[in-house]
């Protein structure tokens, strides 16, 4: 059985124009790299899988679980899929603190005073990705992998089934990217979760994917080993 099962489609409409995604791929692999030029679909791709958006048909199978399937009339909301999202922006609340932010997925937390059991899922969080120093500034006032960071914490607090990650890295430099790269590397590899990665980055793709799914114009265009794409841009 394949870890990642998505076939869907959807449409969207604004004014004369259109965009319709319709995509499909089955990939027995923990890490996977969704790669194309922009407006090929990828963030909608992610959302979908995630139950943000609903496609018009078609059905997501992650890990065996069947969140979405339209002929079976099954639609998990996004709480009931146990997905993991990090935005590419990191959607941080800006009047949170990062403690707050890591804890705002868990019940009875956010602002509230929150739960023993959860406060001590939010600080193993804060721990693992050593933010102890920065749990009570807020995202204005921190380094952007400490916000990376704190996204990510965020996004497993919860304890998810899988992980997606749209363009993770982006508005990070050279040097911050290569050691978050292994710190999720190493992350995935003991939590043995599933992950999806959008990226434009080719380090990314050779380190990160054990498949490459590529997109463009809302259809998938191939699917592939990271070394075989590293092989065909090197050609002439």
């Amino acid at each position: 059985m394949a870890i990642w099962d998505i076939g869907f489609r959807k449409r969207l409409q604004q004014g004369r124009s259109h965009f319709e995604l319709d995509v499909g791929f089955s990939v027995d692999a923990q890490r996977v790299v969704l790669f194309g030029p922009s407006g090929a679909g990828k963030t909608l791709t992610l959302r979908t899988i995630a139950g943000i958006t609903q496609p018009d048909s078609g059905h997501v199978v992650v890990a065996g679980r069947t969140l979405h399937d339209t002929g079976a009339g099954i639609g998990l909301a996004p709480q009931q899929r146990r997905i993991g999202y990090v935005f590419q922006d990191y959607a941080l609340f800006p009047h949170l603190t990062m403690r707050q932010n890591i804890a705002f997925a868990l019940p009875r937390l956010g602002l509230a005073p929150p739960a023993a059991e959860a406060r001590a899922k939010a600080e193993r969080w804060i721990e693992q990705f050593q933010l102890q120093a920065v749990a009570g500034h807020f995202p204005h006032q921190v380094s952007g992998g400490q916000r990376q960071r704190a996204a990510l914490a965020r996004a497993l607090v919860t304890e998810p089934a899988a992980l997606l990650l749209d363009e993770p890295f982006a508005a990070l430099d050279k040097g911050l990217r290569r050691l978050l790269r292994q710190e999720l590397l190493q992350l995935q590899a003991t939590l043995g979760l599933p992950l999806l990665l959008i990226t434009h980055d080719d380090e990314d793709v050779e380190q990160l994917a054990q498949a490459v799914v590529q997109l463009a114009a809302g259809r998938v265009t191939g699917i592939s080993a990271p070394q075989s794409m590293a092989c065909a841009r090197e050609l002439p």
